[in-house]
């Protein structure tokens, strides 16, 4: 019952203590949600109050059925984006329709990754390889930066692409209203001085208040500074959601990547957060599972997508949540917010809101990624700068699904082209090493040695081949070939006929193909296959310095024996 109620196990010893400590930091994360979710909401192009829905139901489902206790659910600036540009080519920002599509979004991404939890597949998200997260993270925070700078200076802009950006920013910056620009600059000194201070400290907030004292008292709303105005106020309807065959095959994509980003952006929060904490651990495909259902009945209740968010999952850790009653007094902050005080925000700026999220999402450029890749992978550097590049030039959805393709393409080559080593003896010892990283080393004309450090199997058979020919040919004296076969876990059908077919073509040359340190697993597909009874038993052994001493008729026989019955 605790696996699929993970709230069990810490309501059943909850305390005064723990109560202090969550509620200082539930009310610390609250605080902090409300500009934020409003902020998040308007960069998905959606009314500020659906920031604010999108704070209540899902966060009190995660709260139950989530197994880490600091990670803090909501509206997030990656997934807002993800938003903005799939649903943004159907229907107009803003609009009755794409705030219905917004909805059926959600209710979408939390059947996709109720479904995945459910079927246990939570590896799938592993296909997309780390620097492709970082290329697309990068990419898409720059894009945020600028599809938000509009609103810092006040200046109507199309939404478009990266360069039709850059040019109407270049073309309008005569336009630039003073005191939205002032405001929105303010915004970002104190949001930053207050990191600096203490990372505790609920900046947006305070930001938030001064933004709205100071165009209430200067009257700046009559002279062009946007403001957020009337925010409905009520707690969000049930509805049921419109279900629009049309519009799913159309979402359907950017479904897919959100249900992918978001629990790969939740997962690497709540695995660095566990870290810290000894008392539970994190579980991949119940994490699916809770974040599914808390976008499927967040739907129902006018919710967009929502996954677990960075700087709000450490402020709840750094403010001392400890189980996810924390995320509960959040969720309930806001549901108070929403009943009585969103009359309060008329007169909030939304150079402000732009303010918080550049500033959230400054973080996300990851400099420092580029410059660890480039120094010392040069594959994995490709993988980031193409996959930043589709994304900045192409598009969010294009860039994504850029990175998939190039992940897996990445991952086929390197499966199909493992380390193959060509081992030498090192001087007056029993050890044998890569010829290519050890000088010195001792080597026999007859005896050719390899190691392949990978399963054999259909993908990488023909490599296999290929390199033991290349090897082979450097040696015009050969009469033995020494496979090391340690690091061969599994071996399928395609690399027993490989097998089969080495043994028989150099059979046909006179050079004999040993084994040496075959583990039990592929021992017994040896024998099924009858590998061992075609190669002989004999030449079978525990280690390389067993087969060289047989080669050399100065070995014995009892190790070919322990090395057949070995469980190993």
């Amino acid at each position: 019952m605790n696996s699929y109620f993970p709230f069990i196990s810490w309501i059943s010893t909850y305390d005064r203590s723990l109560f202090i400590s969550d509620l200082i930091a539930g009310l610390t994360v609250g605080v902090m949600l409300i500009p934020q979710g409003m902020a998040y909401a308007m960069l998905a192009g959606l009314p500020p109050i659906y920031g604010l829905y999108a704070s209540t139901i899902p966060l009190f489902v995660y709260a139950l059925l989530g197994t880490s206790r600091q990670l803090a659910v909501g509206p997030v600036a990656m997934i807002s984006l993800l938003i903005a540009s799939g649903v943004g080519r159907i229907a107009e920002p803003g609009s009755e329709q794409y705030i219905s599509l917004a909805i059926l979004l959600a209710m979408m991404v939390g059947l996709i990754q109720f479904i995945m939890g459910l079927f246990r597949l939570g590896f799938v998200v592993n296909f997309l390889a780390h620097p492709v997260i970082a290329g697309f993270t990068s990419a898409a925070a720059i894009i945020i930066g600028l599809s938000q700078i509009k609103n810092l200076i006040g200046v109507d802009i199309d939404r478009g692409s990266v360069l039709s950006t850059i040019t109407q920013l270049w073309d309008n910056i005569g336009d630039v209203q003073p005191h939205t620009l002032s405001i929105g600059i303010l915004s970002i000194i104190i949001l930053i001085g207050s990191k600096k201070i203490n990372k505790k400290l609920p900046a947006p907030l305070f930001v938030v208040l001064i933004g709205m004292m100071i165009v209430y008292s200067l009257s700046l709303d009559q002279i062009g500074v946007n403001i957020v105005k009337d925010i409905p106020e009520g707690l969000p309807a049930f509805s049921l959601i419109h279900w629009d065959i049309v519009a799913i095959r159309k979402l359907l994509p950017i479904a897919l990547a959100i249900s992918f980003v978001g629990f790969m952006e939740s997962i690497a929060v709540a695995k660095s957060i566990e870290t810290k904490h000894k008392e539970y651990k994190i579980v991949p495909n119940q994490e699916l599972l809770a974040l599914g259902l808390a976008n499927i009945l967040g739907s129902l209740f006018q919710s967009f997508p929502v996954t677990g968010g960075f700087s709000r999952s450490a402020v709840n850790d750094q403010s001392g949540a400890k189980t996810g009653m924390a995320t509960i007094i959040s969720a309930s902050l806001i549901v108070l917010t929403l009943l009585f005080l969103t009359s309060y925000f008329y007169f909030l700026p939304k150079a402000v809101l732009s303010a918080i999220i550049l500033v959230a999402v400054y973080g996300l450029i990851d400099f420092g990624e580029a410059k660890h890749l480039w120094k010392t992978d040069k594959q994995d550097f490709i993988l980031f700068v193409v996959t930043a590049l589709f994304t900045l030039i192409i598009g969010i959805e294009e860039g994504i699904l850029i990175g998939v393709v190039m992940s897996i393409v990445m991952l086929i080559y390197r499966v199909s082209n493992p380390h193959i080593a060509e081992l030498g003896k090192v001087p007056e010892t029993n050890h044998y090493r890569n010829v290519k990283r050890f000088e010195n080393l001792e080597s026999d004309e007859e005896i050719l040695i390899v190691r392949l450090d990978a399963e054999l199997f259909f993908a990488n058979t023909n490599y296999f081949i290929s390199e033991l020919h290349k090897l082979g040919s450097k040696r015009r004296e050969l009469k033995y070939i020494v496979i090391h076969a340690g690091s061969i876990q599994n071996v399928d059908s395609s690399g027993i006929h490989a097998i089969k077919g080495i043994v028989e073509e150099y059979g046909r040359e006179g050079v004999q193909i040993l084994f040496t340190n075959v583990i039990g697993p592929t021992r017994d597909i040896f024998a099924k296959n009858r590998i061992i009874e075609m190669i002989g038993p004999s030449n079978f052994h525990l280690t390389i310095k067993d087969a060289v001493e047989s080669i050399k008729g100065i070995g014995n026989d009892e190790h070919r024996i322990i090395a057949l019955q070995s469980n190993i």
